[in-house]
């Protein structure tokens, strides 16, 4: 309703009469397009699901995803290291250490009555007798483990393994077989030992290399654990390099070892003298040492320091160690400053305590070079000289007869002389 000039007006409205037929011909037309286009969009929509749906997926189940993979990994490893364990096994030997050991026996007097029974009581312990029989019997005194190198029985182990000179030592290979084992060769400077049995066609381990070792890759471990667990097997990662400390017995002995590995992979007793291998199943190191009141700290000779000793054995049938014939202690700072010397590193050549305990070994490579007391060694063949690389280091790695250069601080000034190096006696 309008209203014009103050006067109302009806607005007509217009009604069109549309036939009966047409509606429904619109509703039908209407129902089949909506039916039309709800397939094209529901098929279109699967579609679309399709192709975004895994995506979706993919994003949200990542984690899974990741699982998967790692317990693949996981599984590739373990096969690694399983692999490994078996093909180096059958080369990894337990050692026996058997000695002859008096028998002693004790006992009593034995009364024959009750009179002496009486006086025997009456004595009391006063009458206790002890006697040693003058017969001995074979006893198992310790074990170790070692390792195969060669096809006709030349088995790698610790010295310290080895080294009763009167004791027996019999090789248990991992198909329980028993053999008789003759030291060939302890190394006078390192922990290492060569020793044979007799037999051919044994399986051999092969040698990596252990200059080319890096911090955190995979280290397995095999031996005869406590001496009563043979080809036991421990698995972890090297854990440091070029280690250096001081390693007891136990029974008093001690020695200094120098540039070894360090390893998580657990080193038990009866572990020493067994192989250290890389995943490849190459020897890299040999077991030699764990750390008392610590947990999965061991430590292992690298393979390479040990190769030559090998290598001089079945060329040989001994050790050669070069001899240089100098006594002395290596510098740093703190003895750099407290005796005002000029250099925080070098071998300083000294007198021991004793008087036998000479500076400069008489006749020696190092007298006939012309080095004596109160000299510094500096480098040799333009190695420097220091405490993590001390000239006992240095010096092994060369032969008897082989010719070096020494840079000597002699009387205030720096000179080069040369040396011949001598096996030691």
């Amino acid at each position: 309703m309008e209203i014009k000039n103050g006067e109302q007006t009806k607005q007509e409205i217009i009604k069109v009469k549309v036939p009966k037929k047409t509606i429904i011909a619109i509703i039908a037309l209407t129902i089949f397009l909506s039916s039309v286009f709800g397939a094209v969009f529901g098929f279109m929509s699967s579609q679309t699901a399709d192709f975004i749906l895994p995506k979706i997926l993919n994003k949200n189940n990542h984690p899974k995803e990741k699982t998967i993979i790692g317990k693949q990994k996981i599984i590739q490893e373990e096969s690694a290291v399983i692999d490994v364990v078996e093909k180096a096994s059958p080369a990894v030997v337990s050692i026996v250490i058997t000695k002859d050991v008096p028998k002693f026996k004790n006992f009593f007097e034995s009364p024959d009555d009750l009179d002496s029974l009486f006086e025997f009581f009456n004595r009391g312990w006063s009458n206790r007798q002890r006697q040693e029989e003058p017969e001995t019997e074979k006893q198992k005194v310790g074990g170790g483990s070692g390792f195969i190198v060669s096809a006709d029985g030349m088995i790698i182990t610790n010295k310290h393994v080895v080294e009763d000179t009167n004791a027996d030592y019999t090789v248990i290979t991992n198909d329980g077989k028993e053999y008789s084992a003759k030291v060939l060769a302890r190394h006078p400077a390192m922990d290492v030992a060569v020793i044979k049995i007799k037999g051919d066609n044994f399986p051999v381990l092969k040698l990596g290399d252990s200059d080319n070792l890096k911090i955190g890759q995979t280290a397995i471990a095999i031996g005869n654990s406590l001496g009563e667990f043979s080809n036991s097997v421990s698995r972890g990662i090297v854990s440091g390099l070029k280690r250096d400390l001081v390693a007891g017995s136990g029974w008093g002995r001690t020695e200094r070892l120098s540039n070894i590995i360090q390893t998580d992979a657990a080193i038990n007793p009866g572990n020493s003298g067994g192989p250290l291998l890389n995943i490849k199943g190459e020897v890299i190191g040999v077991n030699v040492a764990m750390a008392q009141g610590a947990e999965n700290i061991g430590f292992a000779l690298p393979i390479n320091e040990v190769k030559k000793t090998i290598q001089q054995v079945k060329d040989k049938g001994k050790i050669s160690i070069p001899f240089l014939g100098v006594r002395y202690i290596i510098l740093n700072k703190s003895i750099q400053k407290e005796n005002d010397l000029p250099f925080d590193y070098g071998a300083l050549v000294l007198r021991g305590e004793k008087i036998t305990d000479l500076a400069v070994v008489p006749g020696s490579p190092a007298d006939k070079a012309g080095i004596v007391e109160n000299d510094i060694i500096l480098e040799i063949n333009g190695e420097k000289i220091t405490e993590k690389n001390q000239l006992s280091n240095i010096i092994v790695k060369y032969s008897a007869g082989d010719e070096i250069t020494l840079k000597v601080w002699h009387k205030g000034k720096e000179k080069e002389v040369k040396a011949k190096l001598e096996e030691r006696k």
